[in-house]
């Protein structure tokens, strides 16, 4: 069963026993705008308890707040999920993000207050497909505005993500920010800083995620949301770059433009590597000191290296991405030197973890200034005409062997080694014999057993 049939019998089943039942919120938004949702969620007047009674397979992950979680009993494929809320009114949120009460009601109306914006407070009658509107969010959707319910000041304290979230919206749909909404995030932008660092990372990979990103971060900068959450991207505005290399402009529109290509579900690694290879570039600026000189950024790099190590550590990425995004931005210069690179530094540079996000990176970044894609399809050419055994060879000694020659193991080894991978890469040594005959001629000088 697919999540909207499943959905929709979970309502016929409610229905059944006598209860108010309708899907809800994002799910209509996007039936409404002939979009896939990515989740269904049901409305109900049932009682978590209720509710769970009604679905032996459900878990009350929510039930405090009035939230059920569904799921198929299914035996083949994953089995699917929906969220079952009952109508509820909420009072006061003192942590800015949960109720501290939750009042149940039998009104979907009610429950349509106490929601964040007018396009996900949509109700929708699977029997009569009839749309239940309390809030004018069919008028919204027509008119492409993105647009709090009630007093945005009183949404946006109850969850200050919500700020983060108008954006993310308004970029997707392309829709304008209503004019009350868009004043209440500039005001209240430094609490943005009470949401935890999970759900600020994870909003913003939406947002550079979602097929908008440049939308999105303009947005972000509007607002005033941007200086508070990446500062560091905030002060690339206004920064130079030379002109024979980046006619673009400085380093923000470079990194706009570059954001600006990102497709839609792009690996999140690769969209932030994207937006903070450059985040080096303004503490390193050096500006022209000569009739011949011209604008420097000396070792952006690696300053820009850690501060994208440290911007992961503080929206607290795992360590597997956090490495990941640090190195997109620590090898992202060095495609200018491929042509002139040694045939092993080469294989060993297309060997990086992911290399296809670090080639994608590269495409951007020439894209989006000077347009020179030589390097890129250098690179894409030299992948494709050799062969993986090539690439990643198998190993033509192990440290038994060298034990096997008389080397004592040690600070020596690793060298040794090193030095066979590097003849191997270069197409001089094939076989083991080869290898073996290359140890006992090159280093003919270091003490056996030693």
């Amino acid at each position: 069963m697919n999540a909207r049939a499943f959905a929709e019998s979970i309502c016929r089943t409610l229905r059944a026993a006598g209860h108010q039942a309708y899907l809800v919120g994002g799910c209509v938004r996007d039936i409404l705008l002939e979009r896939e949702p990515a989740d269904y969620d049901v409305a109900t007047d049932a009682t978590p308890d209720r509710v769970q009674r009604l679905f032996p397979h459900s878990l009350a992950v929510g039930a405090k707040f009035g939230v059920i979680v569904v799921t198929e009993d299914s035996e083949s494929g994953p089995a699917a999920q929906v969220e079952v809320a009952t109508f509820r009114s909420d009072v006061s949120y003192s942590d800015g993000r949960h109720p501290d009460q939750v009042v149940y009601s039998d009104s979907a109306q009610q429950d349509a207050q106490r929601r964040d914006f007018t396009i996900n407070a949509l109700f929708l009658d699977p029997e009569t497909q009839e749309i239940l509107d309390f809030v004018g969010g069919r008028d919204d959707l027509r008119a492409g505005i993105v647009r709090a319910i009630g007093r945005p000041a009183d949404r946006f304290r109850e969850d200050k993500l919500r700020m983060l979230r108008t954006v993310r919206f308004a970029a997707r749909f392309r829709y304008a920010i209503e004019s009350a909404t868009f004043t209440a995030i500039v005001k209240s932008a430094s609490d943005i800083h009470g949401v935890s660092a999970e759900r600020l990372r994870d909003e913003l990979t939406k947002i550079l995620t979602e097929g908008a990103a440049r939308r999105g971060f303009e947005l972000l900068d509007e607002t005033r949301l941007l200086p508070e959450l990446l500062p560091e991207i905030a002060r690339t505005k206004g920064v130079e770059q030379p002109p024979q290399f980046h006619p673009e402009g400085d380093v923000w529109t470079h990194t706009m433009i570059m954001i600006d290509g990102l497709r839609a579900g792009c690996s999140p690694t690769l969209a932030w590597g994207v937006l903070l290879h450059d985040v080096g570039k303004p503490p390193t600026f050096t500006p022209p000191s000569g009739p011949n000189a011209r604008i420097r950024f000396d070792e952006h790099v690696e300053v820009g290296t850690r501060m994208a190590e440290e911007i992961c550590r503080r929206f607290r990425f795992s360590n597997l991405d956090t490495a990941q995004i640090a190195a997109l931005v620590a090898n992202h210069l060095r495609f200018k030197d491929v042509p002139q690179m040694k045939t092993s530094t080469l294989k060993r540079f297309v060997r990086l973890d992911r290399f296809d996000e670090h080639l994608e990176l590269h495409r951007l970044d020439c894209s989006s200034s000077h347009g020179h894609l030589g390097n890129y399809d250098f690179v894409r050419r030299f992948i494709a005409e050799t062969p993986p055994e090539q690439v990643r060879p198998p190993r033509l000694l192990t440290g038994d062997d060298l034990i096997s020659l008389g080397y004592k193991p040690g600070p020596a080894f690793h060298a040794i080694l090193e030095a066979v991978e590097e003849a191997q890469l270069n197409g001089k040594v094939s076989t083991r014999e080869e290898a073996l005959r290359l140890v006992q001629e090159a280093f003919r000088s270091v003490p056996y057993g030693k």
